[in-house]
């Protein structure tokens, strides 16, 4: 590691040591920036101290990634090392305005989410020079940020920053858990690190930890269904978006012919250029008075089959059951939202795709060598864990409730018994 900087107090992961090379990049406007992107935009309206934002989970997240760099076996050189740290503080640096909340703009328009705003943030920005002044590549760490380096000898590079158990996703479970106080988050994420190794060049978790690993996981689902997708978070979520979707050309929110043009869209200016837009102000005004959708029929499915529904996956089939409730209910289309956990929006959306056997892990046999075995093999929780959960909502307006839920009954029904399993 390059020569000390100095220490951040964090409250999850206790002192985090900077080195000067970091100390340059927190310093830069994209990754200050972060310090005005929240976390989890939407869910201060539920959890009072969820005001954390992207700056102290990218500090986490460059600790995280620093110690398994340091323990995994392979025994990377310190430049690797701090390039690993490195690239995990810049992992979240194309995060638009309220984060995930600004996702289904760049999908809907530009074709594109925040992960392909970081590496044109790295190369087109002071951070490049900074990093090339420090001996290290921004093509191949802006690609490194985002998991998508593609190192053929070492592709755990990748999967330390993006994988099913990645650096990202120990921090934002831990953290998120603390500032919301929901208490999922209790997982002894560096036993995790620590009993981590690289077996024919993936990531895999030694199966002594497999019962941190089914924290983990649990975690992961729990948190999902009590913060990430918890009702009036999603309700406040939606709102934001149907603002954004509304002063989109007036504020001109989708035009980054620089860096420059994306840089200066944050929480502040957003939000107060959307409560000044013609379009968007009403919207905000019922925000702040905290005058939410609510939401009028709910459905969850437990079912192993990952296509339980086309309600879950295509936006024209949503679209078109919004037409049909709206027009039951005798509302307008646009008062009748459906809501579900594949939608960009959503925070950590996959998180509710729980494939456990995509975690490699290992045992040793008789003679000591490491063998990948199926998780299912050695975990009956695991087995549970493969069942897939999708969720659907649908939101309205709290003066049409009960005619949307009448609506939402008949046209959506009951879950066939056919597709639910038990917990």
């Amino acid at each position: 590691m390059s020569k000390a900087w100095g220490f951040i107090k964090d409250p999850i992961h206790g002192y985090v040591r900077i080195s000067d090379a970091e100390k340059m990049i927190i310093d830069t406007r994209p990754v200050q920036r972060l310090r005005r992107l929240r976390q989890l935009a939407g869910s201060e309206f539920v959890y009072p101290a969820a005001n954390h934002t992207r700056f102290e989970h990218v500090v986490g997240a460059m600790h995280l990634a620093g110690v398994l760099s340091e323990v995994l076996p392979t025994h990377l050189d310190v430049h690797t090392q701090e390039q690993m740290r490195l690239a995990a503080l810049l992992h979240d640096i194309g995060h638009g305005p309220f984060s995930h909340v600004f996702e289904p703009l760049m999908v809907r328009h530009l074709k594109k989410t925040h992960e392909d705003f970081v590496p044109w943030l790295v190369n087109e920005t002071e951070i490049k020079d900074k990093l090339d002044n420090a001996g290290f590549d921004p093509g191949k760490l802006g690609l490194l940020a985002v998991g998508r380096l593609r190192d053929g000898k070492r592709p755990y590079l990748d999967q330390i920053i993006s994988s099913s158990v990645d650096v990202d996703k120990m921090d934002f479970l831990v953290r998120d858990s603390f500032h919301t106080g929901a208490g999922y988050g209790s997982v002894d994420v560096h036993r995790l690190l620590y009993t981590m190794d690289v077996i024919n060049g993936n990531l895999s978790v030694d199966g002594r930890a497999v019962a941190t690993l089914e924290s983990f996981l649990l975690a992961r689902l729990e948190s999902f269904r009590t913060i990430y997708f918890h009702r009036a978070s999603r309700a406040v979520q939606i709102m934001i978006v149907q603002a954004l979707e509304a002063a989109k050309d007036e504020l001109n929110l989708l035009s980054f012919d620089e860096p420059e043009d994306y840089l200066r869209l944050d929480d502040y200016k957003v939000w107060t250029d959307l409560r000044e837009c013609k379009q968007s102000k009403k919207i905000m005004q019922d925000l702040e008075a905290r005058r939410l959708l609510k939401c009028s029929y709910e459905k969850t499915l437990f079912a192993q089959e990952e296509l339980v529904s086309n309600v879950i996956t295509k936006e024209s089939v949503r679209d078109k059951i919004r037409d049909e409730i709206a027009k039951k209910a005798h509302v307008r289309i646009e008062d009748v939202m459906i809501d579900v956990p594949t939608l960009p929006s959503v925070p950590y959306h996959n998180a509710v795709e729980i494939q456990p056997l995509d975690i490699p892990v290992f045992r040793r046999g008789p003679t000591g060598k490491k063998e990948i075995v199926q998780l299912s093999e050695i975990s009956r929780i695991i087995g549970v864990l493969r069942t897939f959960m999708n969720l659907v909502r649908v939101y309205t307006k709290e003066q049409y409730r009960s005619r949307v839920e009448a609506a939402s009954r008949q046209i959506l029904g009951e879950t066939p018994s056919s597709v639910k399993v038990s917990l």
